[in-house]
């Protein structure tokens, strides 16, 4: 088994749905990591040090005994491939390539939600301006794709929990949290995905003020 000796980049604020996945997805590895705070507000991710070693200039980052990794779901793949133990992603090859279809989805599209949504309101406050009408279309767009993928009666994506659970219940909170009208059983979803462990482990961090 490769060195243990990971440290991973996250923002100051403890906010970003990126670097959150990177932090689950090494705390379902049960893998021992430091943390380091990135104040982005201030650019500190353009400075010469972070810019030379993140080929990306963003976080999440990752170092693997000195092999840096940018881009969430590219560390998510990365730890699945190289630690072995709890897997990340399923093993059959059509679910696992669904997972990352997922993954890339989220990461890509139904920006109406990323803007009128940000993960501010997950974890510091709830916003009180109304959806506009791009983002109820976004919201739509998320809410049919997420029920075709959910078998009704079930908990997870696929038979076992993976990482797409967690991307696609951050996204489905961005509007559960926020009080916005979302599906009763996608709600449900979202919100019993949002009580792992690991996932808890990040929402109950300790913020600065914004």
């Amino acid at each position: 088994m490769p060195s243990a000796s990971l440290l991973l980049y996250a923002d100051a604020q403890f906010a970003s749905p990126y670097a959150m996945s990177a932090f689950v997805a090494l705390h379902e590895k049960a893998l021992p990591f430091e943390m380091a705070a990135i104040d982005l507000a201030n650019n500190a991710n353009r400075e010469s040090g972070f810019a030379a070693m993140s080929l990306t200039q963003r976080v999440p980052t990752l170092i693997h005994d000195g092999f840096a990794l940018s881009e969430s779901s590219a560390i998510t793949e990365y730890l699945d491939e190289v630690f072995p133990g709890r897997t990340l992603y399923p093993a059959d090859p059509h679910c696992r390539a669904r997972a990352r279809q997922i993954q890339a989805w989220l990461r890509s599209d139904l920006m109406p939600i990323r803007q009128e949504r940000s993960t501010e309101v997950l974890f510091y406050a709830p916003c009180s301006t109304a959806l506009s009408a791009a983002g109820r279309a976004s919201a739509e767009k998320l809410f049919a794709a997420a029920e075709a993928l959910l078998v009704p009666g079930t908990r997870h994506l696929f038979d076992d929990w993976c990482i797409a659970d967690m991307d696609l219940a951050l996204m489905l909170n961005r509007l559960v949290l926020n009080g916005d009208q979302v599906p009763q059983r996608l709600a449900d979803y979202a919100r019993f995905q949002w009580q792992r462990p690991s996932v808890q482990l990040w929402v109950n961090r300790e913020r600065p003020p914004l």
